[in-house]
């Protein structure tokens, strides 16, 4: 992988060095284009311990999944990747140019926002140092290693019911905490009762370590609740603002997570700018991510040979 000149009016330039940028960069490699990769190094997935159903690399951590797929861009001298965290974005005639917060400035004929999300974790005290192992938030990732064991859930957003009920199908042991009063109506509270998940609204004080590597929940009553593990499904936001500076639309499918507005192929609403993995779908899981950068490469590697051979 060579540098291209400064003054290069690159292909594509991909932002996000994690499993979806990885993909489109691999596809975009082998369809020799001119590409550069920017990386700014904060993976979503760094506190997980393993990567999970994702066909062939089950359990692989993450950082051993992002090595071997940067091994296996070095055969592809048109792929560069750089690290930087972009900052602005803007059009211009010939496509797009992007500035990262070090001043380097690539200008491209087209984007692929693979930037993802940041995950809104609350100020429980003890939550953040377990983040990725003790606590986790997606139970097809994580769900297999504490199945049929004691778990909870953490929440009290408009989407609680439907997340208790979900994290139920591994454990037959479930508590529902709302750290206070539970934002639940009627119908919810009496269906979370009668699949046999118990709702705990006393407020939390903190979480800190249980016996056999479980998680302790410390209510501010002093009373303690002892789990295997924890789920929480936080309010997330972009990583990036380049969306918006773009004018790419976002929207809300559920309160508190907003997304990048794709078609199937993972086209925006601004003509040229293609999005791909966490910060543009709610499926959020490593495959899916990395699924979704192959289709938005291919698909934007079409618009430019429709350009190069009108």
């Amino acid at each position: 992988m060579t540098s291209p000149p400064s003054n290069t009016l690159l292909d594509i330039l991909i932002v996000g060095g994690s499993n979806a940028g990885l993909s489109a960069a691999l596809v975009l490699g082998r369809a020799r284009r001119q590409v550069v990769l920017l990386n700014h190094g904060q993976p979503r997935n760094a506190p997980s311990p393993g990567v999970h159903g994702f066909l062939t690399r089950d359990g692989t951590p993450p950082a051993e999944l992002r090595r071997i797929a940067y091994e296996q861009l070095k055969p592809y001298p048109s792929v560069t990747v750089r690290s930087g965290e972009a900052a602005q974005a803007r059009r211009h005639a010939e496509g797009f140019s992007v500035t990262t917060r070090a001043g380097e400035t690539y200008r491209a004929r087209a984007v692929l926002l693979a930037s993802g999300v940041v995950d809104e974790l609350p100020p429980l005290p003890g939550l953040a140092e377990r983040w990725g192992h003790q606590v986790v938030h997606c139970p097809y990732c994580h769900g297999w290693e504490v199945r049929e064991r004691p778990l909870a859930v953490l929440s009290n957003e408009p989407w609680t019911c439907e997340y208790a009920l979900t994290v139920r199908g591994w454990s037959d042991d479930l508590v529902l905490l709302t750290n206070g009063p539970a934002a639940l109506d009627d119908s919810e509270r009496q269906r979370l009762l009668r699949n046999a998940i118990q709702i705990n609204e006393h407020p939390i004080s903190r979480l800190d370590a249980g016996p056999e590597g479980q998680v302790r929940v410390v209510f501010d009553d002093g009373s303690l609740l002892d789990r295997s593990a924890l789920f929480h499904r936080p309010r997330q936001h972009q990583a990036s603002d380049l969306a918006r500076q773009l004018g790419c639309e976002l929207h809300t499918p559920i309160p508190g997570t907003e997304i990048i507005q794709v078609d199937p192929m993972g086209q925006t609403t601004v003509h040229g700018v293609y999005a791909a993995g966490d910060a543009a779908t709610m499926m959020q899981q490593a495959i899916v991510a990395a699924s979704a950068g192959m289709v938005a490469a291919s698909m934007l590697n079409r618009e430019l040979l429709q350009q190069d051979f009108a």
